[in-house]
């Protein structure tokens, strides 16, 4: 790399200064010659030069880059120096207002006020380049070591597949993972919604179990089953693929319903189901509907299924609107200023702040919001579990247009889900809206990349392409036009990879003690309920 020649800048600036620690002493010194002495001892050890401050005088500061160090000088009328510094990655800096750059070096804080705004910046970008030099100039000298490492390392073999590697396109079994603990399956029984719901929607629709043979597909815990049983089936065939499937052996056996349950150990497209049956079960749903690609393995169940047979649940429906968020949006951008640091331990991490940003983007939220906050009606996607082929849900594109109801800055698409349980004598739906009662699956909330203003009445256009990925999971691709201006935006986002924002939220206020959490729950609770 080509050597730079030493370069330097003038600005004209007033100075203020701030010493912590040096205040007692200076209220008993009586001459000039002590005041600088004990300046000198105070920042000695910070390498900071420090004079003594003409009154009244715009002063002007040197910034001398190029060299390995960056200098930086404050000089009077007389061109006599009244502070010196080295400018290193760890002093702490920052811009103050629009016209002003406070350094804190030690027990001094020093204020410089630019004449303008225009000048502060160029003193800015000029100090920030002398900082991506030095930093450039660091990671050569550390790569041209690592280099000379690597020389002496053989290629690392290949024992150990990626993660992608092993992921099979077609394998549930990563799918069910989360399904195949006990703790996870008390989660889910837990659930007073989605347990009543499905009890519910088997009972009331008795006769369709009524002396029926019925499966259970990815049957977790086996709680389906038994609701089959109590509604009269004579005959329940539990597939489970993960560990969970011995549990469930285990509460058949405990009920006394070994001779009507029988638990298939095994992935659905693999074991092979004694009799065809009446009715298929389960509980395919993940985030969007969609998420752990568990409806798959449902709709491969149907081969089992006798000719005007049932499925519970029947279809489902996805609902999808814009939203108008400020605080998310700027919170979730926000996640990302941890990488901003230039001294995190001594390591600059600066680099990697894009990068965090957009991966950022890329995790749908998972949570909970007011219904107020939506843009327009839902448009909705509707599937029937009855007709719909597997390869259907491999790609699947939703074009919506919204017509807005107020007008803002569209954040992004909202999206949740509603299923329904068709029985001969009564149809019982489930959904988790977030106008009705919260459900394990929560809502999902996929932001812009950039928000999109709209008016009132104009219209939003666009598609959303959910396309399965071999993490077991789906890839979701937004486009959204505003029709009048022609703005456009976009994502694409990774549904394997979420942020669970409640969660995370409510773990940070029990880091808190009670005053800020006092502070932080009111305001969160304004938030909530503010009309």
């Amino acid at each position: 790399m080509e050597e730079r020649g030493e370069e330097s800048s003038a600005f004209s600036v007033r100075v203020f200064t701030l010493k912590e620690e040096a205040r007692a002493e200076e209220e008993h010194m009586e001459t000039h010659e002590e005041e600088v002495r004990v300046q000198e001892e105070v920042s000695r050890e910070q390498q900071v030069s420090v004079g003594r401050e003409r009154a009244e005088q715009e002063l002007t500061v040197l910034l001398n880059t190029g060299q390995e160090a960056q200098q930086l000088t404050v000089q009077d009328a007389n061109r006599a120096s009244v502070f010196q510094f080295t400018v290193s990655k760890e002093m702490d800096c920052c811009q103050v207002g629009g016209q002003s750059f406070l350094f804190t070096v030690g027990k001094l804080s020093l204020l410089l006020k630019f004449k303008s705004p225009a000048e502060m910046k160029d003193f800015q970008r000029l100090l920030k380049r002398g900082d991506d030099e030095e930093t450039r100039k660091g990671c050569t000298e550390r790569d041209e070591a690592g280099n000379k490492d690597a020389e002496r390392v053989q290629t690392p073999s290949r024992r150990h597949p990626t993660t992608f590697e092993t992921s099979s396109k077609n394998s549930p079994t990563q799918g069910y993972q989360f399904h195949s603990c006990v703790s996870q399956q008390q989660s889910l029984l837990q659930d007073y919604l989605r347990i009543t719901t499905y009890q519910r929607a088997i009972l009331v629709n008795e006769a369709d179990f009524r002396d029926k043979v019925v499966l259970d597909v990815c049957c977790g815990s086996g709680i389906l089953s038994f609701f089959a049983v109590q509604a009269g089936a004579t005959r329940v065939y539990a597939v489970e693929s993960s560990p969970m499937a011995k549990y469930t052996q285990i509460l058949v056996q405990s009920n006394c319903l070994s001779e009507r349950i029988r638990v298939l150990e095994g992935e659905v497209e693999e074991v092979s189901c004694p009799d065809m049956v009446d009715v298929i079960v389960s509980e395919p749903m993940g985030y969007m509907l969609l998420s752990d690609r568990l409806m798959e393995s449902f709709l491969h169940a149907r081969k089992w299924l006798k000719p005007n047979g049932l499925m519970f649940p029947s279809y489902g429906d996805i609902h999808l609107a814009p939203f108008n968020d400020e605080q998310l949006y700027f919170e979730h951008f926000a996640r990302a200023s941890f990488w901003q640091q230039r001294s995190f331990y001594g390591v600059n991490l600066n680099a990697l702040h894009g990068t965090a940003v957009d991966e950022f983007f890329k995790q749908p939220i998972v949570d909970t919001f007011d219904v107020q906050i939506l843009m327009a009606r839902s448009v909705k996607h509707c599937i029937n579990f009855m007709e719909v082929k597997e390869e259907d849900l491999h790609r699947m594109e939703i074009p919506f247009v919204f017509t807005l109801l107020q007008s803002g800055l569209v954040h992004g698409l909202a999206f949740w889900f509603d299923v329904a349980y068709l029985g001969s004598t009564s149809t019982v739906w489930l959904s988790t809206a977030p106008s009705e009662p919260l459900t394990r699956w929560y809502q999902v909330r996929c932001l812009l990349q950039t928000p999109l203003f709209a008016k009132l009445g104009q219209t939003l256009s666009g598609t959303v392409l959910l396309a399965a990925n071999n993490r077991h999971s789906y890839d979701i691709h937004i486009t959204a036009t505003v029709d009048q201006s022609g703005f456009r935006s976009g994502n694409i986002l990774d549904l394997k990879n979420p942020f669970f924002r409640d969660l995370i939220w409510n773990h940070q206020m029990s880091q808190l003690h009670t005053p800020e959490l006092f502070i932080l729950l009111f305001i969160h609770f304004v938030n909530k309920h503010r009309c």
